[in-house]
């Protein structure tokens, strides 16, 4: 072994001795890249077995005082029958029904600090007993952390968070928290370099060489093809931004001098794609994985640089400016409402728009600084504006659903068999069986559920790249059986589900079926994944609320009218069927091969609905989304 006090020449002259190539990054972007050998450590230093990027770590017992299931959260309650101590929200998902239900909870009144739960905290057997001796503290005061940045007060204050404030209404704190989470609208100047970095990711074959499993592929020859294809992709965005800074790239090959530029360019393609699901739908995956193995510590040790930058936010930029304040103006409502055309007089529209428009100039005008121009403050406010669009087109169809289920069923007792919502197992292929009591709430729940989750899925997304970017959680590639993935836990974006599906068990009461959430196994690899599956509830619920609602419309031309009366009897009755249909067998637990990957889990209901929508052309009613301008459930609307 290499004396560690040797000059980095003295090691290189030993390696060539030895027949042996350095792992630096000269060597590996040179052509004699196929004779390197990854040592144990960059430093070419072998002191400990090294740990590569698709490892895992080793597991590590639970934090004392901290909750037993997820152990990142305080614990909150005390399960006497298990002996162990719990967060709310997991101490509801583990004691949900069954004997568990009927076990004795005592709520933890104490507050303690880290040092102090080091000292009167002891472990038994894996389970928290606490002495005592704790100072009391105010229970509906305490705040309950997620992930060191998003705090849960009382269920009061959290229901007034989590609904929108009407115009003419005091905002108080909603702007404030959900601007933290809304990604800034990109500039002229910036979508200039967005549409680089999208043409430069088209025609990137990164995941296609980097996520195989080959004969004779050994993990430095991995981390070679992973280091020579990112830093192929950035010197080509280098070069098409500024040539004659790209020149002096390839020769020099200083990747760190250009770190903010890599950052910058990289941060405009996520915050783009978060604020539009829709876009970049081949590209996203490929950056975010590049990221991910960018962030690897053989990576960062060669290039001596991050990719990976904070996404710039509403809150960050007036933060950064002092002007935090004109989130809670209530002329913030009006300055970023969206404007309604349906069922209104030209009139009333022009009003609203005229009024929206000073509300703008006066907050512009108002909050601009030194540092902080009107058109900043201008594109904070268009911003806001853009998550209101966002969840009216995501989040609003769920509410729209929900009332028709209301509207034309009811909760308990169905009126004949075409208004029963009752499925069987075996029976028109569902998975479950259900009276029509049970389905009705079974529907309910799922979709409150899927409203909860798009009405926060900006925070949703925050976590996730938190996840996926991360140092600490590493992936491995594996067969999931829908081919090689990238199975990676995901403890921030699984702990804020959990606290979202806690909060609708509570709206609704009760809740049927299973409430296990798949993250990081095969049905769920990634975080990635749990997010492209619930940005496309909009694509699932849109068309058929469009259908519906156009539905009276072909009534009013004759002939149309004869083929609904003489087909559905009415105009009711088909609206009345396509729902009942859509509510039995679009949550009827179909759509996989077995119970565990689909079923009634939260991912499973998502799936039945994704299966309903495979077999339309099936049904009789086809027609009538066709009538309606109907083009499919990936089309434009």
């Amino acid at each position: 072994m290499a004396d560690p006090q040797t000059s980095p020449q003295v090691q290189d002259n030993e390696n060539h001795a030895n027949g042996h190539t350095t792992f630096s990054l000269e060597n590996i972007l040179s052509n004699n890249h196929d004779a390197i050998e990854h040592p144990t450590g960059t430093s070419g230093v072998t002191s400990t077995p090294a740990e590569g990027w698709d490892e895992e770590d080793t597991e590590k017992p639970p934090v004392e005082g901290y909750c037993i299931e997820c152990e990142d959260q305080p614990a909150q309650v005390l399960c006497e029958t298990c002996s162990d101590v719990y967060c709310e929200v997991c101490f509801a998902a583990q004691h949900r029904k069954g004997s568990r239900k009927r076990h004795a909870v005592k709520p933890l009144d104490e507050s303690l600090d880290s040092s102090k739960q080091n000292k009167r905290a002891k472990a038994n057997n894996g389970s928290v007993v606490l002495d005592g001796e704790d100072e009391e503290a105010d229970a509906e005061g305490e705040l309950d952390e997620i992930n060191g940045n998003w705090q849960k007060s009382s269920s009061a204050t959290t229901s007034a968070l989590s609904a929108q404030p009407a115009v003419g209404t005091k905002v108080g704190e909603w702007f404030v928290e959900r601007a933290k989470y809304i990604p800034l609208r990109l500039t002229f100047n910036e979508r200039k370099y967005l549409r680089l970095l999208e043409a430069a990711l088209s025609v990137s074959e990164y995941t296609d060489k980097i996520d195989t499993i080959g004969f004779g592929l050994s993990k430095a020859k991995r981390i070679v093809h992973q280091i020579r294809e990112l830093c192929a992709i950035m010197s080509g965005l280098v070069l098409a931004a500024d040539y004659k800074q790209g020149q002096e790239l390839f020769q020099d090959r200083d990747f760190e001098s250009n770190s903010e530029f890599y950052q910058r360019i990289f941060e405009l393609g996520r915050r783009h794609k978060i604020m539009n699901p829709e876009k970049m739908r081949t590209t996203y995956g490929k950056l975010i994985y590049l990221l991910q193995d960018s962030q690897s510590p053989d990576v960062k040790d060669l290039l001596n640089f991050s990719c990976v930058g904070p996404i710039r936010t509403v809150y960050i930029v007036l933060e950064k400016h002092d002007v935090v304040d004109l989130l809670r103006d209530d002329l913030v409502t009006i300055a970023t409402k969206e404007i309604y055309s349906e069922g209104r007089t030209r009139r009333e529209i022009q009003k609203d728009i005229k009024a929206k428009e000073r509300a703008i100039e006066t907050l512009s005008t108002r909050y601009s600084r030194n540092g902080l121009s009107q058109e900043q403050v201008r594109q904070c406010l268009y911003s806001i504006g853009d998550n209101h669009a966002f969840l009216r087109v995501n989040r609003d169809p769920c509410d729209q659903m929900i009332t028709y289920l209301k509207q034309y069923f009811h909760p308990t007792q169905a009126k004949d068999q075409k208004n029963s919502l009752a499925i069987r197992s075996g029976r028109g292929g569902a998975r479950l069986s259900h009276d029509h009591s049970k389905q009705f709430a079974y529907v309910l729940q799922s979709l409150t559920l899927w409203r909860e989750i798009l009405h926060d899925m900006f925070h949703l997304w925050s976590l996730a790249e938190q996840d996926l970017l991360s140092e600490n959680v590493p992936y491995r590639l594996r067969d999931t059986g829908q081919g090689l993935n990238r199975v990676q836990a995901a403890p921030k974006t699984s702990r804020m589900m959990h606290s979202i599906l806690y909060k609708a068990q509570k709206s609704v009461g009760t809740w049927i079926g299973s409430s296990v959430i798949h993250m990081g196994d095969h049905n769920v690899p990634n975080a990635l994944m749990f997010i492209d599956k619930y940005t496309q509830i909009y694509r699932i619920l849109m068309p058929i609320c469009n259908t519906l609602r156009q539905i009276p419309g072909l009534a009013e031309k004759p002939a149309l009218r004869n083929y609904i009366e003489d087909e559905f009897g009415s105009v009711e009755n088909l609206i009345k069927e396509i729902l009942g249909d859509f509510f039995r067998h679009g949550f009827d637990g179909s759509g996989a091969d077995n119970f565990f990957d689909a079923g009634s889990c939260i991912d499973g209901r998502l799936t039945s609905a994704w299966n309903w929508c495979s077999s339309l052309e099936k049904k009789r009613y086809f027609h009538a989304f066709l009538l309606t301008g109907f083009v499919g459930f990936d089309g434009e609307w």
